[in-house]
């Protein structure tokens, strides 16, 4: 099954799903390692590239993962309540601005001298032709909080879902790893 249904998604939703929390955790560690460097320190240049270039390519993944998410069904969120419903709701609504502002942010850290980002050595990508003061250190300060509250949002979305696995035993985690046949 290529696309959702009611009640679960399919693999293309599933592997934007999985592309995406893969590279946030990659881009995550990969920013944790590259703070710590000094400007002359061998790997500075070469990580800094890389998490350019893969935050560049996660953008783009984000882009299709909406566009794929508005042509989609959504299936029915599992859940006892109307409260859990709208916590779910409102989780996923944030996770998904927080990724926006997230992406944004580090744009605004790397177009700050006004020049624009290589992606891989293979194409790149122009700084807008508008900077503001202290761009640089504003929006640098945004990307960490935003990357440290992107990784408590995650840890709220897994830890729902494993309760829904262990405790609640129904199918929302297992509908997220592979696609469920039609009832």
């Amino acid at each position: 099954m290529i696309r959702n249904t009611n009640n679960g998604y399919g693999w293309v939703s599933i592997g934007l799903h999985w592309a995406m929390a893969l590279s946030i955790f990659g881009l995550f560690g990969l920013g944790l390692y590259m703070v710590d460097l000094g400007y002359y320190d061998p790997w500075y240049r070469s990580t800094m590239d890389l998490h350019k270039s893969v935050g560049l390519v996660l953008a783009l993944v984000y882009v299709v993962r909406l566009i794929w998410k508005q042509t989609q069904v959504s299936p029915e969120v599992i859940a006892d309540k109307s409260w859990q419903k709208l916590v779910a709701h409102l989780t996923h609504g944030l996770l998904y601005l927080v990724l926006l502002v997230l992406m944004v942010s580090g744009y605004l850290i790397s177009t700050a001298d006004g020049r624009g980002i290589e992606v891989f050595g293979l194409v790149s990508v122009p700084a807008l032709p508008i900077a503001f003061e202290q761009q640089e250190d504003i929006a640098g300060e945004i990307h960490w909080l935003l990357a440290w509250s992107l990784m408590v949002l995650v840890g709220i979305h897994a830890l729902a879902a494993l309760q829904h696995h262990f405790i609640l035993k129904d199918n929302t985690l297992k509908r997220m790893l592979w696609p469920q046949k039609a009832q």
